[in-house]
């Protein structure tokens, strides 16, 4: 749990104890539904948690800013970002319906008024947001056939509206055909562990 703390030191009592049951909590639900493979469920924090909260190190949300989760799964990265920033709004959505019954049972037992869940499928979706987020849910020019149409033309923050993109490995090829609006930052220059070393984050403005 001390991870969190250690890269996130301003966290009120309310926020380091919603991270603290987020373990408890998904060691509950792995074992009923296999959302996290069983060798990352030990590493949660790092692998999961953490991973998501790197968001957190390249923007911070005004407060009423707009996030859709794409493929969320287990509400990843959507969960630890609404714990972190209550005044945002995020909206949570998988394809998956056995999934997002435990993302909306997480959100419950958190009390995390910030956050609503939805089966559905992200070409489907209408509505705008500020920024759309996800964890490697597909490779980045089909990711962008889905929402880009989902990002909102006004803004609230200091970067310009668009999506955060969490993956890992040799992206060059995926970015090449939006290469002029987007920037790829290095998670191991926010995080030490070695997990962390071939991570990034993608910022493509829209």
């Amino acid at each position: 749990m001390d991870i969190s703390q250690k890269y996130f030191p301003g966290l009120t009592q309310e926020q380091i104890d919603r991270f603290a049951r987020l373990g408890p909590l998904y060691e509950e639900w792995n074992q009923r539904i296999n959302l996290i493979s069983r060798k990352d469920i030990d590493s949660l924090y790092e692998k999961h948690i953490l991973h998501s909260m790197a968001i957190g190190k390249f923007i911070r949300f005004t407060a009423g800013s707009s996030i859709l989760d794409v493929g969320t799964g287990g509400g990843f990265p959507g969960i630890p970002l609404a714990i972190l920033f209550p005044e945002a709004r995020f909206h949570l959505v998988d394809s998956i319906g056995k999934k997002i019954r435990v993302v909306q049972a997480i959100k419950e037992a958190l009390e995390l008024s910030n956050v609503r869940t939805e089966q559905i499928r992200a070409e489907l979706l209408k509505e705008k947001y500020d920024f759309v987020i996800s964890r490697a849910v597909t490779g980045l020019p089909e990711f962008m056939k889905w929402v880009t149409k989902n990002v909102s033309p006004v803004q609230k923050n200091a970067i310009p509206n668009g999506i955060l993109y969490l993956k890992g490995g040799d992206l060059g090829d995926e970015i090449r055909p939006f290469k002029n609006r987007t920037s790829v930052f290095h998670l191991s220059d926010y995080f030490t562990e070695p997990f962390f070393e071939t991570k990034k984050l993608l910022f493509i403005a829209v």
